[in-house]
């Protein structure tokens, strides 16, 4: 009795591609410095003199509670928004205006040409049944 055997050929060396390992950069951040929660004045230091803000004009009217009166700033920017609205609306209306009556009178004519198609066809109907 025959045993079968194998016959392996003779192992072929593979060279292998050197991969490198990744890097990564890690983002860090400047540690804050917080004070301590005792923290105290140096001796000897002169405390700072704060200025104190005036309070805001107001408007006194006899039958009215104080009105406070804003800031220029706030005034001016009111203003120009208030200028700015007022002159887009003057200048777009007249052409909005025109783009209405002209699309007005395209649709109205559409809608007679469908009547009168419509007609038509009912038109065509009835000739068609009375032959």
């Amino acid at each position: 009795m025959e045993i079968p055997t194998i016959v392996l050929p003779p192992v072929q060396q593979i060279d292998t591609v050197e991969i490198p390992l990744p890097r990564a950069d890690v983002p860090y951040y400047i540690p804050m410095v917080v004070p301590p929660s005792d923290l105290r004045d140096a001796e000897g230091a002169k405390p700072v003199e704060t200025t104190e803000v005036p309070p805001a004009p107001r408007l006194n009217l006899p039958p009215l509670p104080p009105i406070p009166i804003p800031s220029s700033e706030v005034l001016v920017t009111a203003a120009a928004a208030a200028v700015t609205a007022v002159a887009a609306t003057t200048l777009t209306q007249p052409i909005i205006e025109s783009i209405k009556k002209k699309l007005q009178k395209f649709l109205q004519g559409k809608i007679n040409k469908w009547k009168e198609n419509q007609k038509q066809k009912k038109d065509s109907l009835q000739s068609s049944k009375k032959m």
